[in-house]
């Protein structure tokens, strides 16, 4: 085994820059580590079957005349090489793999925790659009055959939404005047809660036999 064979064998990757090609790059040093060490031990079949330990002398003490020494001699050496090649890549395989899985499983805990996050936010922000809506008025008298009447008003509803005034921006009924009398003949969306559901009306402010573009009297809501 070559001092650049073993140099290339050992040094593991950086813990921080493994990826799956640095494992698969490994695995196939690996793979060629083992094809040689194939190789050098069909060298030792072909001398006779001898192996790793049997002795290269006869039982006088001279060297086996049936072999070949040099090549037995050699293939041992580079099997012996090889083994602890294979050995020190075996464990940069399995560090790689546990920094991978490591890795992996740090981003699944980031994914995992985002994605909580989103949720909770998601949820927060679904509660606070489900939360009941707070109403600003209340209606307390209807004149029949009003345009209030005809849109479905009726007394004692609770207005959460009056065209563009809601609970957010409504001061004073000045708001509701304001938006009336720039709609003259045409809808205006009004939300109301009556008996504890909520309605959407369309309400179209229009001059009719009675009072107002309305006919009806509207009241800030006490709470």
């Amino acid at each position: 085994m070559s001092e650049k064979e073993t140099g290339q064998s050992g040094g593991s990757p950086e813990a921080s820059g493994v990826t799956v090609s640095d494992i698969q790059e490994l695995i196939q040093r690996k793979e060629e580590i083992e094809a040689q060490i194939k190789a050098n031990y069909e060298v030792l079949e072909s001398q006779k079957g001898i192996g790793m330990n049997e002795p290269l002398v006869d039982c006088e003490g001279y060297p086996r005349a049936d072999v070949d020494l040099y090549r037995v001699r050699t293939a041992r050496h580079n099997i012996v090489c090889l083994q602890n090649d294979h050995k020190a890549l075996m464990k940069q395989v399995e560090e790689a793999l546990h920094q991978l899985h490591a890795r992996d499983k740090e981003k699944q805990a980031r994914d995992l925790a985002e994605a909580r996050r989103e949720a909770m936010s998601h949820g927060l922000g679904q509660s606070q659009d489900l939360s009941p809506a707070q109403a600003f008025a209340i209606v307390n008298s209807i004149s029949p055959g009003s345009p209030a009447s005809i849109a479905g008003l009726q007394v004692d509803d609770e207005i959460v939404e009056f065209g563009s005034v809601n609970t957010q921006n409504f001061q004073s009924l000045q708001n509701i005047g304001s938006v009336v009398q720039h709609s003259e003949g045409k809808p205006l969306n009004v939300t109301v809660i009556r008996r504890g559901e909520k309605y959407q009306l369309r309400l179209v402010p229009t001059r009719w036999a009675g009072k107002g573009l309305l006919g009806c009297n509207i009241i800030p809501l006490q709470r």
